[in-house]
């Protein structure tokens, strides 16, 4: 599918989609704890589906409704196939992680987008654990790819469910926090409990913290030394809870960066005292001089003449497509440090900004850890989205502002926010699909 987007005026209120992150973390805490939970305001989307299907083939039963799920959770059983986790990175990692919980061997098989992004610290921290597990070597693709084809077990990831004695395990905090959030997850159900320690300085540290926070919810909790480099996990039990999921920053920043951009925006159901490390968009946009309002779970935007901001992306790379397009308009070099994991998300988010960039007229330099963006009037291209859902969102934004804009492979929204199209359509945008 494609997106058209011609010159817009962007005006109107929006509600942000429930996040993400705190969906998938809500319903896989859900699943270890024994008994229901109730999971009120989770997110519909491609990623989501993903770890429901899986849950569902080791005997976790979720009952879907329109505002809530209900979780049964706390009975795996030995899957009859393989779990095949599609797209989302954290149902991959986290069901490596809690295969070990489930009794027999599991198979977790991907798309071939996820399997290119790495998974063996993670194999590497659970053998220090005790866990066996491994990765299959890779068999020579078929010239045709189907679903039936990717769901094989070539290079699948293979656990042996035995349960947990525990320990203490080291693996690196710069590559993935999933894979920490993943260990945490687990270390509850460990007999003697465990001991995760970074041998690097943990990056996104902030999806660490939801992940923290959300344990705790479900009864859990957590030991972190104050660099965050160690985390000490007592046994213990789940419990079943009712679990609030709260709006989406992710999702967000690309309505409030349309509102600096084009027109006008409000943005309701974002918690201003959130974990979430996106959250910092907020700040970015006050940094470039946009006209930002914060109050309690809303904010406002209005368009603005932006100025050039120099920014950490560290903790939140998720964030570089919306600043990279925000810095496309503003005046002067911005100047994007913190960028390198980027390179490992659903395309290499930075080699395809700058390609797409370049093609509306922007100037880009290119770094393995930093880009450097000169603001200029853009003019509309047709841009590969890569089949990325932010590379899709961040540039129907500019094209809002120079129109003559098609982004190819538009669907890939359903990623995170499925309605994305339908909502930029609500609040003034010019979009085309199909």
């Amino acid at each position: 599918m494609k997106a058209s987007i011609s010159k817009s005026e962007i005006k109107g209120k929006v509600t942000a989609p429930p996040s993400k992150s705190y969906t998938l973390r809500g319903v896989i805490c859900a699943a270890l704890a024994k008994g229901e939970s109730q999971i009120v305001n989770p997110l519909g989307s491609d990623d989501t589906e993903a770890a429901l299907d899986v849950l569902s083939k080791v005997g976790i039963s979720v009952t879907e409704a329109k505002d809530s799920w209900r979780v049964s959770g706390g009975n795996f059983r030995k899957p009859a196939e393989d779990l095949f986790c599609r797209e989302s990175a954290v149902t991959l990692r986290f069901m490596t992680a809690i295969s070990a919980l489930i009794p027999g061997t599991c198979h977790l098989t991907t798309a071939p987008s996820l399997a290119r992004r790495p998974i063996e610290p993670l194999i590497q921290a659970m053998k220090q654990l005790g866990i066996d597990c491994y990765q299959e070597e890779s068999k020579p693709a078929l010239p045709a790819l189907s679903h039936a084809e990717v769901s094989l077990p070539n290079g699948a990831i293979v656990v042996k469910g035995s349960g947990l004695r525990g320990g203490m395990t080291e693996l690196p905090g710069n590559i993935s926090s999933q894979f920490v959030s993943a260990l945490l997850l687990i270390s509850p159900f460990a007999e003697d409990g465990v001991t995760v320690r970074l041998t690097t300085q943990l990056e996104s540290q902030p999806y660490v913290l939801m992940t923290i926070e959300c344990l705790e919810e479900f009864g859990i909790k957590v030991t972190a030394s104050p660099d965050f480099r160690e985390y000490k996990i007592k046994k213990q039990s789940y419990q079943p809870a009712k679990y609030l999921v709260e709006g989406d920053w992710s999702s967000a920043s690309y309505l409030l960066a349309a509102g600096a951009l084009s027109g006008e925006i409000e943005v309701e159901n974002l918690n201003s005292a959130s974990l979430q490390g996106d959250k910092a968009i907020a700040d970015f946009l006050r940094d470039m001089g946009a006209a930002i309002t914060v109050k309690k779970n809303l904010i406002s935007v209005k368009k603005s003449r932006l100025k050039a901001l120099k920014a950490d992306l560290t903790d939140c790379t998720d964030l570089l497509p919306t600043v990279a397009v925000l810095a496309a308009a503003a005046e002067g070099t911005s100047e994007l440090t913190g960028i390198e994991r980027a390179r490992l998300k659903e395309s290499d988010r930075p080699s395809a900004l700058t390609e797409g960039l370049i093609k509306m007229g922007i100037k880009v330099v290119e770094e393995k850890n930093r880009l450097l963006i000169t603001g200029s009037p853009a003019r509309g291209a047709e841009i590969d989205s890569r089949g990325d859902h932010r590379i899709a969102m961040a540039f129907s934004l500019l094209g809002t502002l120079a129109g003559g804009t098609i982004i190819d492979d538009a669907e890939c929204v359903s990623k995170t926010y499925p309605e994305y199209w339908e909502t930029l359509k609500s609040i003034g945008g010019m979009v085309k699909t199909g």
